[in-house]
């Protein structure tokens, strides 16, 4: 049950990811991107699969550095078994606060200059161009996606000892999205816009949630770990 709910989790985090504004804005103009340089839907479409790709492996290659180098430190790795829910509770309301913009965002992003640089390098590539821009979009973290990914994805694969399954099911999560617009683009340009809207007024919703969910779980935590009330 516990196992089934991670996983659960997992998958929810990548969905909620690829649905922030930053990331999702991201991934629609890089599929626009590729649109413009193949006239056929099939080609149009399989850009996106391959753009997803590149995201999904970037996701599941720092994800399992990260895990995996945690659990890898007999120090660290026995202090993390031991105080784990001690530091999971405020870590999940910090998570929580930011979602809700409670707190101000660090800043959190990648030179814009090069990625422009690298969108060009990867008109060379044609159509396998867009892996290359998935692999890169990915690692410019968002606040949103910084904070679901560092704060939420990693504490539970590190709980879990799960370097590789949870990352690729959060990195499953965040293709999700991505496939639907390539989908869209290919064989309905003009409807891409309104499931833009569609899909930035449910994030509101979906953020509000999960943050409400993390706060009181986080809360929960922190009474029964740190302050030994229940």
């Amino acid at each position: 049950m516990e196992l089934l709910l991670a996983v659960s989790s997992a998958l929810w985090l990548g969905l909620l990811t690829a649905i922030s504004p930053c990331p999702l804005a991201t991934n629609v103009a890089a599929i626009s991107y590729v649109g413009k340089r193949v006239d056929r839907p099939a080609l149009v479409f399989s850009g996106g699969l391959i753009y997803t790709l590149g995201r999904t492996v970037s996701y599941i290659l720092v994800a399992l550095l990260v895990v995996q180098g945690l659990l890898s430190l007999s120090a660290v790795s026995m202090f993390l078994q031991q105080n784990l829910n001690l530091v999971l509770g405020p870590v999940l309301v910090l998570v929580g606060l930011l979602l809700l913009d409670v707190i101000s965002w660090p800043w959190v992003g990648g030179n814009s200059s090069f990625f422009e640089k690298l969108q060009k390098r990867a008109d060379g590539l044609g159509l396998w161009g867009a892996g290359l821009l998935g692999l890169a979009f990915a690692l410019a973290f968002c606040p949103v996606s910084a904070a679901l990914f560092f704060g939420s994805l990693v504490p539970l694969a590190v709980k879990h000892q799960s370097p590789l399954l949870l990352p690729s099911l959060y990195g499953v999560g965040t293709a999700v999205p991505v496939v639907a617009f390539s989908f869209i683009l290919a064989f309905s340009a003009n409807r891409i816009s309104r499931a833009f809207n569609a899909l930035t007024a449910i994030e509101r919703w979906t953020r509000r949630l999960t943050a409400a969910v993390f706060i009181v779980v986080g809360g929960y935590y922190c009474l029964i770990y740190i302050f030994g009330v229940l």
